[in-house]
């Protein structure tokens, strides 16, 4: 059980005392991210392991915890309050059964009630509508923070991002590797009164559609590259032949620096499509590595586990 913290000392003890009682096999780990309140002590007064990251941003809380804990089922979800534990057992439940990350989604309950901060509700439907719309997808809840995950995906996932985009990112890489998803409709609720949001509406906001930008430019860059350069083209086109239909009623070129304009346009627009082709080309490979490493990688798992089976 993963839990990333910064300054929850309201709710920190309830929520390790939930998830102790609903995995009770699980150990529970909190990762401290410079809390300057009495998270730590409070967490570790309840029997929780507390460890720090010195990193600031919950995405390099993540990176951190996937580096450090090996486990067959990893729960992640936060300090907050705001996730259900008894919902835990069936998410390690669908890990078990085969599928690679498990999305607790709050969407489809209680979350547009609960959550008080509009902007954020618009934002979860911006970014759904986009990242669905890019991949043809159907994931309800992208922005969730409570999720469950294999070993593998754990320890195959890169983790770039450093703050709270990094769920974003999570699901975009799922998503673009075709890994096996489950959603499950989970009750939210909102932070009890005392405990204060870390999210900023503009600013995290800016930073999630950042990486989706960043990520679409990566893992889509046929639709990406092609789509600006067709519209470029597409410009230049329209110039070009505005100054051929004038060329054909005068006989002159009255317009030299548009014309000049128009064709270096078009071939901006050309040299565009060429770079997607080529980039699309480079992110199919890319997703090829990526599946021969975590094949790999889960024929090297169930080697080991046979050896220590035998031994």
């Amino acid at each position: 059980m993963l839990l990333p913290c910064y300054n929850e000392e309201i709710t920190i003890g309830k929520v390790v005392r939930d998830f102790k009682a609903a995995l009770p096999g699980a150990d529970v780990y909190v990762y401290d991210n410079n809390s300057t309140d009495r998270t730590a002590e409070i967490a570790t007064a309840e029997g929780a392991i507390v460890r720090k990251e010195p990193r600031q941003g919950k995405g390099n809380v993540i990176r951190a915890m996937f580096e450090d804990i090996d486990a067959d089922v990893y729960v992640m979800a936060d300090g907050d309050d705001t996730y259900p534990a008894d919902a835990a057992p069936a998410m390690v439940e669908k890990i078990l059964e085969g599928y690679d990350m498990v999305i607790g989604d709050r969407l489809s309950s209680t979350y547009f009630q609960e959550n008080k901060r509009p902007f954020h509700n618009f934002g979860n439907r911006l970014v759904r509508g986009s990242i669905n719309g890019l991949f043809g997808a159907h994931v309800t809840d992208i922005m969730t923070g409570y999720r469950a995950f294999s070993f593998g995906f754990v320890k195959t996932y890169p983790v770039l991002s450093r703050g709270f985009e990094i769920e974003t990112e999570m699901t975009i890489h799922s998503l673009n590797n075709n890994l096996r998803l489950y959603e499950m409709p989970i009750q939210y609720r909102d932070r009890p009164a005392g405990s204060v949001s870390k999210l900023n509406t503009v600013g995290d906001g800016a930073k999630v559609m950042s990486t989706i930008f960043r990520m679409i430019r990566e893992y889509k860059p046929l639709p990406f590259f092609g789509g600006l350069g067709s519209i470029i083209g597409i410009i230049g086109i329209i110039l070009c032949g505005q100054v051929a239909s004038e060329f054909w009623a005068t006989g002159m070129v009255a317009r030299f620096p548009t014309l000049i304009g128009a064709v270096m346009l078009v071939i901006a627009g050309l040299l565009l499509i060429v770079a997607g082709i080529i980039l699309d080309v480079m992110a199919k490979n890319d997703r090829k590595t990526f599946i021969l490493e975590a094949n790999r990688f889960a024929y090297l798992k169930r080697h080991l586990s046979n050896r220590h089976e035998i031994d």
